[in-house]
């Protein structure tokens, strides 16, 4: 003898509407863990509306949301259109993102193809633009919020953030910096030999690390080692629905993610950028005084004579620029990666060539710009 499976049946009530199906919920649903009953047959069919009201729902507890879900996914799944703008803010997150998206029949679906071509990669960089774009007006509203004293983020995550950008940092950025001023010296003495200004390569060195050359590297390195990580560290969030467990709890991702390792690394870049450019220009050191017999002291006093303000402060500006750039980059593409391990990788691919692609972009204009204005 075959027993007919036990639903709630008070629990809800299903009724036909003018533009579909209406799904009331009523009474108390706490302690209740019974299976909700499906809508008569046929049921709503592809396209059609189903409104889940919940006016009459008298409580809940945590088994509210499992149950609706086995309710409503396969509506879902078979094409209908699911309303919970009427649930409470508690049931309707996890459902939105648990719940298939309208229309989707089957997991099993082949795939559309990629479309191809020049239309369609200028489509797609469209499109990523427009992303980019959004995310930086979420950054910016996270800041004001931030200022405003009304924002989630921790200052354990700040302060994590700034020993990963700064102090870990420095080996690298010390070992790149004084290889390129030790390069700058010994190519550019080699050309001001010719002419016997072997005292201007103090010049040479200290305007072209201070200015250019030590915020450039530093950003340079710090999007393969910072941005990459940045990318990483999200990107495996979001494929382990974590991201989306912090929407579910009213928690934004852009405050609770992004603000810390954003305002870590600006507030870490001018420190980072002065010792790169100390660096740099004491590289020039050795080759000056043991290939081109420049006095030591000659050098470094006209090190000292080279900078002014100007160069001091469109280094550091130019530098927390690309720093910032850097971080922008990291945290844009692991918020917006895949689901899957190869979506993290290629998410971290592009965080690096993106925060370079930004970086020479933002290079070339604030020296035209720097330039055309004289200074």
């Amino acid at each position: 003898m075959k027993h007919r499976p036990v639903v709630d049946t008070e629990a809800v009530q299903w009724a036909r509407s003018d533009d579909g199906w209406r799904l009331l919920l009523q009474g108390d649903w706490r302690g209740r863990t019974l299976p909700l009953p499906p809508p008569p047959a046929p049921g709503p069919a592809a396209g059609e509306r189903v409104a889940v009201d919940a006016v009459a729902l008298a409580g809940w507890d945590r088994h509210a949301a499992p149950r609706l879900w086995a309710l409503l996914a396969p509506l879902g799944r078979n094409g209908a259109a699911l309303d919970l703008a009427l649930l409470p803010d508690a049931l309707r997150s996890p459902l939105e993102l648990a719940l298939p998206a309208p229309g989707t029949a089957s997991d099993d679906l082949p795939r559309k193809p990629a479309a191809t071509g020049v239309l369609a990669g200028l489509r797609r960089w469209w499109q990523d633009a427009l992303t980019t774009a959004a995310f930086i007006g979420e950054v910016t509203l996270a800041i004001g919020r931030l200022l405003r004293g009304r924002t989630v983020m921790r200052g354990s995550d700040y302060l994590r953030q700034l020993d990963q950008a700064g102090p870990l940092s420095l080996p690298i950025v010390s070992l790149t910096c004084f290889l390129i001023g030790l390069m700058l010296a010994y190519m550019g003495g080699a050309q001001l030999q010719r002419i016997g200004a072997q005292s201007f390569i103090a010049d040479v060195v200290t305007v072209g690390v201070v200015r250019e050359l030590a915020g450039l590297m530093t950003g340079v390195i710090l999007a393969g080692r910072i941005g990459a990580a940045f990318a990483a560290q999200i990107g495996t969030m979001v494929a382990n629905e974590e991201v989306d467990a912090l929407r579910a709890l009213g928690i934004d991702p852009i405050e609770y993610l992004v603000l810390p390792r954003l305002l870590a690394m600006l507030t870490m870049a001018p420190l980072l950028i002065a010792y790169a450019a100390t660096v740099g220009v004491l590289a020039g050191l050795p080759p000056v005084v043991g290939i081109y017999g420049v006095p030591a002291w000659e050098y470094l006093h006209k090190c000292v004579d080279a900078l002014n303000w100007t160069h001091l402060w469109i280094g550091l500006f130019k530098g927390t620029m690309y720093i910032g750039l850097v971080a922008l980059a990291g945290c844009r593409e692991g918020l917006h990666a895949g689901r899957d391990a190869q979506a993290v990788g290629a998410a971290t691919t592009t965080a690096v060539v993106k925060a370079l692609l930004w970086i020479v972009v933002a290079a070339s204009a604030s020296t035209v710009l720097f330039q055309s204005l004289g200074l």
